[in-house]
């Protein structure tokens, strides 16, 4: 191993907590350790999901030719009304793909991972709203166009004349309103809890957008079996929302009862959460996942924020560490022993059930070494066959050094602890870089490679693994910026 003059602080109690508390945790964590369920692996794969959203994709456009879409092409202002219909069956589509993306479906957390569904979910909405945007202004072209009337008179005809005109005007507006709040300058300057609390109004949105829809829409007003295919679609969309985003999460804090069991001081400014609760040995979940939580106190219940587990489910308890980087973060650092919690969950890709070799290297930045630590710890490997590379700014952001060191040990792993800022004295060079990498682990391009840290080091550490030529199949990382 490595050295550094890195260390690690004993756990402490939190001084809020009392005999009976302290000896509950005790008791938990004198049970023996039970193997905890991995979670389900279902049979769907990405071209499953790429044929799905395809054929839907034809199939709307064939509904449109069969109801009389081609005869709108015989003049230029049927082609701009075309135009404005295909962009508004396209964009609702899109809005109701935008639904599925936000359900934090188990399904496609198994196939893409957190992080690129949050790539997904910005482009795919990005693009309904220019479609949308499509839809009113060569709506209002093509209607203008062919009543010989002005842009800007036909607008107003319609917003003044059909009052589902004025719903889908307010949808589109809303619609707008969210993707500015969604563009990074925005979304730097706004706290997590204003961005989320604007995107709820995506919903009245979705609302207003099906009732312009059922009223005007030709595939609604026209074909019984394109409004029950289009009816479908929301049942379908807003069905799994409400499965997997409300109902699972329900179910599952419902049947635990989760509640802080035990706060304790990793380092400065860094706090372990143990949370325990009833039959933890029958929840599933994998070193690498990670839950939102709500801590259920007057100001925290309508907050959820992500936080990756730090030790290998055990069945006694989840530990969450947690570094204060804001306010929020910075409350849970004095969090109260015997908090409820509610818990949705467990989310995340970068498990062991993404392994396809048998040597594995994981790379962690600063906290981000919080699922790394767990995935050390429960990743089955020969001696030899692990690796950690550990990079921090200063030797004071060391984190669970000692537990590293005893697991690195009875494991027969080696760890590389990267301390100093780069440009300094003990750090003139990115020890990131693809020599560095290189040199620290040689056979780099025949490993498992597992990165999480902060945005920067993952840009760096991911830049140089592709100049490096490491198939992408072997790189797993995710993550958490909203």
């Amino acid at each position: 191993m490595s050295d550094s003059n890195g260390g690690s602080r004993r756990p402490r109690m939190n001084g809020t907590a009392t005999t009976n508390k302290t000896q509950a945790l005790a008791a938990a964590q004198g049970r023996k350790a039970r193997r905890v369920p991995a979670p389900r692996v279902w049979p769907v794969k990405a071209i499953d999901v790429y044929a799905l959203l395809g054929g839907n994709a034809v199939l709307i456009i064939a509904m449109w030719i069969r109801h009389g879409g081609l005869h709108l092409l015989q003049s230029p202002s049927g082609i701009l009304t075309a135009i404005g219909e295909i962009t508004a069956l396209y964009g609702t589509y899109l809005v109701l793909i935008q639904l599925i993306l936000m359900s934090r479906n188990p399904w496609l957390d198994q196939v893409f991972g957190q992080d690129k569904i949050t790539a997904a979910h910005r482009w795919v909405g990005f693009g309904a709203i220019w479609l949308l945007v499509g839809h009113a202004v060569f709506t209002t072209l093509g209607y203008g166009m062919g009543l010989n009337a002005s842009p800007v008179d036909e607008f107003i005809s319609l917003a003044t004349t059909y009052p589902y005109v004025l719903w889908s005007i307010a949808a589109l507006g809303i619609f707008i309103g969210v993707a500015i709040s969604s563009v990074k300058a925005a979304r730097r300057r706004a706290s997590y809890e204003t961005w989320y609390a604007i995107h709820l109004y995506t919903y009245l949105a979705i609302a207003l957008g099906f009732l312009h829809q059922l009223v005007v829409g030709s595939d609604f007003s026209t074909d019984p079996i394109a409004r029950f295919y289009w009816i479908g679609l929301y049942v379908i969309a807003f069905g799994t929302l409400a499965t997997f985003r409300f109902g699972q999460p329900i179910t599952i804090s419902w049947r635990h009862r989760f509640r802080v069991a035990n706060v304790t001081l990793e380092g400065p400014g860094v706090v372990s959460l143990y949370l325990t609760g009833r039959d933890l040995d029958q929840l599933p979940v994998r070193a690498g996942q990670w839950f939102r939580l709500r801590f259920l106190t007057p100001d925290g219940w309508y907050r959820a924020h992500p936080f990756s587990i730090s030790a290998a489910p055990n069945g006694k308890y989840l530990r969450f560490t947690i570094k204060s980087l804001g306010d929020y973060t910075q409350k849970l650092q004095r969090m109260p022993i015997g908090v409820p919690v509610f818990v949705e969950g467990p989310y995340g890709a970068m498990t062991g059930a993404a392994r396809t070799r048998a040597r594995v290297l994981l790379v962690a930045g600063g906290i981000g070494i919080t699922p790394l630590r767990a995935l050390l710890e429960e990743l089955p490997a020969s001696r030899g066959n692990l690796t950690l590379i550990y990079r921090v700014s200063s030797a004071e952001e060391l984190v669970f050094k000692n537990e590293i060191d005893e697991l690195a040990s009875l494991r027969g792993a080696t760890v590389h602890y990267l301390v100093g800022k780069r440009g300094s004295r003990e750090m003139p060079v990115d020890p990131l870089e693809p020599k560095s990498l290189r040199r620290l682990v040689p056979d780099i391009d025949t490993r498992e490679i597992y990165v999480c840290g902060p945005a920067g080091m993952m840009e760096r550490t991911l830049s140089s693994l592709r100049r490096m030529r490491i198939n992408d199949t072997q790189i797993h990382y995710e993550r958490f910026a909203f």
